[in-house]
C-alpha cells in the first residue's frame, strides 16, 4: 500500500530524484524518461477516457490499462539488480500482453477490415485515443532505447507491453468511430 502523506518533499529541486531500489538518479535519465513517457501515456488515456464512459466494452478495458500502465511504471522504476532484492518488484508479465491482444481480437472482430490508413481524426473519443496511442509509441522508442543501454535491462514484457498498447488504442479509436463507420481515411495525394 502506498501512503503519501506529504506531496512535497524539494529532494528533487537539484534535478535528482529516487528510482524504487532507492538509487539517486538524474532527472534528465533515459530510465526516468520511460517511466515518465508511461505516465504521459497513462492520462493520455485517462482524458479518452472522458469520451469513453458510457462505452460498456470499451471503458472498463481502458479503466484496467491504467493500472496496469501504473505497473509499468513500478516495473521501469525498478531495475534489475546484482543479488536478491529486498522485496518482490513488481513486473508486466506476458499474461498481461496476452490480455491485450484478446481485447485487440474482441474490438476488431466487429470492424470491417481497413482499405486505407486512418487519420488520427472522427469522434472526440477516437481523436483522443489517436493521441494517447501516439504518446504511448514514444513511451515504447524510449523504453527500447534504454533497453539498448549498456548496464540497463528492461524485461522484454514491458515493452512487448506498450507495442500491443498502442495497437490497443489505434482498434480502441476504430471502435470510438462508430466501429470504424465513422474513420476518417488518408487519401494519398489529395491535397496536391
Amino acid at each position: 500500500m502506498v501512503t503519501l502523506n506529504r506531496i512535497y518533499t524539494r529532494t528533487g529541486d537539484g534535478g535528482s530524484t529516487r528510482l524504487a531500489t532507492g538509487a539517486p538518479v538524474s532527472k534528465a535519465s533515459l530510465r526516468v524518461e520511460a517511466y515518465g513517457g508511461v505516465d504521459e501515456t497513462n492520462a493520455a488515456v485517462g482524458l479518452a477516457r472522458q469520451h469513453t464512459a458510457d462505452d460498456s466494452v470499451l471503458d472498463p478495458i481502458l479503466e484496467r490499462i491504467q493500472n496496469d500502465l501504473f505497473d509499468l511504471g513500478a516495473d521501469l522504476a525498478t531495475p534489475e539488480q546484482h543479488g536478491k532484492p529486498e522485496w518482490e518488484p513488481l513486473r508486466i508479465l506476458d499474461s498481461q500482453v496476452e490480455r491485450l491482444e484478446r481485447e485487440i481480437d474482441l474490438l476488431n472482430g466487429e470492424m470491417a477490415p481497413l482499405t486505407s490508413f486512418v487519420l488520427p481524426a472522427g469522434s472526440s473519443a477516437a481523436a483522443s485515443l489517436h493521441q494517447a496511442r501516439t504518446v504511448c509509441r514514444r513511451a515504447e522508442r524510449t523504453c527500447v532505447a534504454l533497453s539498448g543501454t549498456e548496464g540497463e535491462i528492461v524485461g522484454k514484457p514491458a515493452i512487448k507491453y506498450l507495442n500491443r498498447l498502442s495497437d490497443l488504442l489505434f482498434v480502441a479509436a476504430r471502435w470510438s468511430n462508430d466501429k470504424g463507420k465513422a474513420d476518417v481515411l488518408w487519401k494519398p495525394g489529395a491535397t496536391r
